[in-house]
């Protein structure tokens, strides 16, 4: 990634070493706790088991800002540019998304997943596009995007997306009891007393906000927001109230340890952390949509 204001090294190397391995490890927690919080959200408000910021296209479309931003030089602009851009076109994306798999109503698990595939598509191959045409320093921070890399090259832009993540799940925390009710349907969430259209539509603002906070971060990191957020659901239940810190928590620890195994499986070659999740999450996708299936809660 390009940003700027790069890390300090110190004289001593391995002193830089230590530093950047700590900011590291935030970088992990912070976008594995985005993530997988985005995900708790998004299967609330669409009530989709299935939905997710990589699945449903907007982690495609954040990056594509992103890469964008990148290529014509707007990320040295300032810490929160590169989060502001990926966040409008993540929420391009999402309602993009939302408006394709509408099929005369409400949108289907089914229709969601495919507008989601076929949207992540089209954004992937604009990626591959601005590769052909970036100069040769422009090509490597693009490829870091579609990869997804914890590697922090500005400790300013660290901190801009540990706070933008730190306000979005907090404010998701806050509207627990809402994602709730909403969990229920929206006409026993209306009935409740939930202004229902203010909370999906403030909801999925969030999710994107964190999704691309995550984004401008490390890029295109898939999985992270289906796997954990039906592991700790298992675990503590559907209670919002528990369920997102919980999923702030296991999201973090996730990525961390799979920014662990990326690292050191090839040692010293580094694997990008996002074939390692795609690696895990592949098959737990497919045995979700297996398992959903048979019980007749799809399609």
């Amino acid at each position: 990634g390009s940003a700027a204001n790069t890390l300090p090294t110190g004289s001593d190397t391995e002193e830089a070493s230590r530093r950047l391995r700590i900011f590291q490890l935030l970088a992990a927690l912070a976008v594995g706790a985005a993530l997988s919080c985005a995900g708790v959200v998004l299967q609330a408000l669409l009530k989709n088991p299935l939905a997710e910021p990589y699945v449903l296209g907007v982690s495609s479309g954040s990056a594509l800002g992103a890469a964008l931003a990148i290529l014509v030089g707007l990320a040295t602009a300032g810490a929160f540019v590169l989060p502001a851009i990926a966040f409008v076109a993540g929420a391009v994306t999402l309602g993009l998304v939302y408006i394709l798999s509408r099929s005369g109503g409400t949108p289907s698990i089914y229709g969601l997943i495919i507008s989601g595939v076929i949207v992540s598509s089209v954004c992937s191959s604009l990626l591959m596009f601005m590769i052909a045409i970036a100069p040769a320093e422009g090509m490597h921070s693009i490829l870091w995007w579609m990869l997804g890399n914890l590697q922090v090259t500005s400790y300013e832009l660290l901190r801009a997306v540990v706070i933008l993540i730190a306000l979005g799940i907090g404010m998701i925390w806050l509207m627990s009891p809402e994602l709730n009710a909403l969990t229920l349907g929206r006409e026993m969430a209306h009935y409740v007393g939930v202004r229902t259209h203010i909370a999906i539509v403030l909801g999925l603002a969030v999710a994107t906000l964190i999704t691309a906070a995550a984004v401008a971060m490390a890029g295109l990191i898939g999985f992270v927001g289906l796997i954990v957020p039906h592991v700790v659901r298992s675990v503590v239940g559907p209670d919002h109230r528990r369920l997102i810190p919980a999923a702030a928590i296991a999201g973090g620890v996730f990525l961390a340890v799979c920014d662990l195994v990326a690292r050191t499986v090839l040692a010293p070659i580094e694997i990008p952390v996002g074939v390692v999740t795609a690696l895990v999450g592949g098959p737990f996708f497919l045995a979700i949509l297996r398992s959903r299936r048979k019980r007749g809660w799809v399609g």
